[in-house]
């Protein structure tokens, strides 16, 4: 496991592609990378094509390292080569060797793991996406739903203010012309009546 981690630490990307470097790779098969390389350019036709193989531009070297902050890469002569997994697997037939076939086994290991690991991170990343998409329109539904509550409430003060001042307006007595009261009780007849 320790193994598969190391190699996919050493797994790039450049060019949109999943890479590894020459003088990785060439550690990891313990031969020297003027060696690999060698044995690259006496095959050429099995790297033919940036599906296989590329060689990295000063600009694409220097922006690699300048990510990689505790690099033990030293200087060069030339920009190294960049292999894809197409071109890793190709490497192990050009290098012929026990070491080769073992390393190269791990190595295509660690691709199939940085590819799963992708494709689940590429989900995650794609429903987190949905998520949010989904929580901003309930936080717009949220505002439309609080301004018309703002809005109601307005206008059910104006109502209620209404309905105030009409029955502060019906409870000012006004004032009504008195009528002598009338005895309460029965009429007797006056006497002589």
């Amino acid at each position: 496991m320790k193994e598969l981690t190391t190699i996919q630490n050493k797994i790039y990307e450049i060019r949109g592609q999943q890479v590894m470097l020459d003088f990785d790779l060439a550690a990891l098969y313990q031969v020297e990378t003027k060696r690999l390389k060698e044995a690259v350019r006496r095959n050429i036709e099995r790297f033919e094509g940036d599906e296989f193989m590329f060689e990295l531009t000063e600009k694409e070297y220097a922006d690699l390292r300048s990510q990689i902050a505790t690099s033990s890469w030293g200087g060069i002569r030339y920009q190294p080569f960049a292999f894809t997994e197409l071109g890793v697997a190709m490497l192990s037939s050009v290098l012929r060797s026990n070491t080769a076939i073992l390393v190269n086994r791990a190595i295509m290991k660690a691709f199939v793991a940085m590819r799963n690991y992708i494709m689940t991170t590429s989900t995650i990343t794609a429903e987190l996406s949905e998520i949010r998409a989904k929580l901003t329109l309930l936080e717009r539904a949220d505002e439309d739903n609080a301004e018309a509550v703002n809005d109601l409430s307005e206008d059910m003060r104006k109502e209620l203010d209404n309905i105030y001042e009409a029955i502060a307006a019906l409870s000012v007595k006004v004032p009504q012309a008195r009528r002598p009261a009338r005895p309460i009780g029965f009429k007797l007849p006056e006497e002589g009546e």
